[in-house]
């Protein structure tokens, strides 16, 4: 179960720091309606994530076992793209600025709508923890809910924080969220090291 815990904090950890729609998003309703207001919106991934995973999890499901091994290699290709951006946006990296409408106040929602235009989401669920719950869930189904307790339970603290350091912090904010984009470019790096190293391991046993 450990393995689980760890691979699903670490992938968690680097897609919620990730420069994108959603995290732009809540900083921005954080810089005008204060932290405690936002923070609701935190939870938008597990709203939005459902119906995503529902459709991947039942595309996978159907796919021949031996598909498995490219799946995880290609996971790990899109894991360098990822970790590739992540390491641009730290090198050029830019705070988010608030937006120039005031927000409606139903923050969850506008955050779950803003995710689920986001193709993050689906990519993330069809390369990386669509197969990787799967594998968890044909072991044992206790290593699936740790992977899923792991992923969103990251995910959620991580966004609360970089909320919180956005709204509490002043000038060192973008200085920090800086060195944690920097952060989440190694994360990804060893994640899809990871994943080509388990993906070639399946290739060559076939």
């Amino acid at each position: 179960m450990l393995p689980y815990l760890i691979l699903g904090a670490t992938y968690a950890f680097a897609a919620a720091i990730q420069p994108g729609p959603l995290l732009t998003y809540l900083v921005a309703r954080t810089l005008q309606n204060g932290w405690r207001r936002t923070l609701p919106a935190t939870f938008a991934p597990l709203v939005s994530d459902g119906p995503i995973a529902l459709l991947v999890l039942l595309v996978l499901s159907h796919l021949p076992t031996r598909l498995e091994p490219l799946l995880r290699c290609t996971g790990g290709v899109f894991l360098l793209y990822l970790a590739a951006n992540a390491f641009r946006a730290w090198r050029n990296y830019q705070a988010p600025q608030p937006a120039a409408n005031p927000p409606a106040r139903r923050s969850l929602i506008e955050g779950a709508v803003v995710n689920l235009l986001n193709p993050n989401p689906y990519l993330g669920w069809s390369l990386v923890m669509g197969p990787l719950l799967l594998k968890a869930w044909h072991e044992t189904p206790v290593n699936a809910f740790a992977l899923l307790a792991a992923f969103y339970g990251t995910i959620v603290v991580t966004v609360a924080g970089v909320l919180a350091l956005f709204a509490g912090a002043g000038r060192l904010a973008p200085r920090i969220s800086r060195d944690l984009v920097g952060a989440s470019a190694l994360a990804l790096t060893g994640f899809a090291v990871y994943q080509l190293w388990s993906g070639t391991k399946m290739l060559l046993a076939q």
